[in-house]
């Protein structure tokens, strides 16, 4: 296993934490416009707390370890290599006490199938070997959603869930598939959901316990966590190059079966 220097080391040297492509101005006009709660930026989550442009701010500086400099208008912004390694220490272990389970039910589900889509297929084809049931709920459902013109449906790659456009697995904040997979599975809910972006916040938001992967432009689930509906979000820049997040993914799966 590398150590937690190499980590840290391979994080800033990919871009996935340290000076992250995400653009301060990106990140700021997002922590206001969650602020003012459009529901395209809350991830399917209801914010209880009044969180103010300042609180998401300052929520984000100890959370993602963005510049907590509110003069700091533009240009480059951070994400503490720090802070992702320790919460995917955290996730590890939620996911490792989710396995612990007899019979355990799990759920993957991503909107970014061109970046994170390389974590959640080895997670899941993993805790599939360690004896968990992956859940694949409504299939095939079909839907006009948020921002496109023509229907778009839940497909799954091994076991993973995405949504597909004409044959294309694509890009979602969407929470409205995930509220639809959840009513379909009544009461066999899943032990545990791994997901990001509206996947993450609709499962949190229903009381599942839920882990996610989130941007340092994607404040809702940090504020989800904060408030108890999300157990564990790590801070990443969740679309580099698909094979940078293999020494990531390695490092989960290693302290994972290092806790079974």
């Amino acid at each position: 296993m590398q150590t937690r220097d190499e980590l840290r080391e391979h994080l800033v040297r990919t871009r996935i934490a340290g000076d992250v492509a995400t653009p301060r101005e990106n990140n700021l006009d997002h922590y206001s416009t969650l602020a003012n709660r459009d529901p395209h930026y809350t991830l399917g989550l209801t914010v209880s707390q009044p969180w103010s442009y300042r609180d998401i701010l300052e929520l984000m500086a100890k959370s993602a370890g963005v510049v907590a400099d509110a003069k700091h208008r533009s240009g480059q912004d951070t994400i503490d290599p720090e802070r992702t390694i320790d919460a995917l220490d955290a996730m590890a272990d939620r996911i490792a006490a989710a396995l612990s389970r007899p019979s355990p039910r799990l759920l993957f589900a991503t909107g970014h199938p061109t970046g994170l889509l390389a974590v959640h297929l080895p997670l899941a084809r993993f805790a599939a070997e360690r004896g968990a049931r992956l859940l694949t709920p409504a299939e095939g459902w079909t839907y006009w959603g948020q921002g496109f013109g023509r229907k778009r449906k839940i497909r799954y790659l091994q076991d993973v869930a995405m949504l597909d456009d004409r044959g294309g697995f694509v890009h979602s904040h969407d929470p409205a598939p995930m509220v639809a997979m959840i009513a379909e599975m009544g009461e066999e809910r899943p032990d545990l959901v791994v997901a990001d972006h509206g996947w993450a916040g609709a499962a949190g938001e229903a009381g599942i316990p839920t882990v996610g992967f989130a941007d340092s432009n994607d404040p809702a689930l940090f504020v989800g966590e904060a408030e108890g509906k999300i157990d564990v979000v790590v801070p990443l820049d969740d679309n580099v190059l698909p094979r940078y997040y293999t020494p990531l993914t390695d490092h989960l799966v290693t302290r994972v079966s290092r806790a079974l």
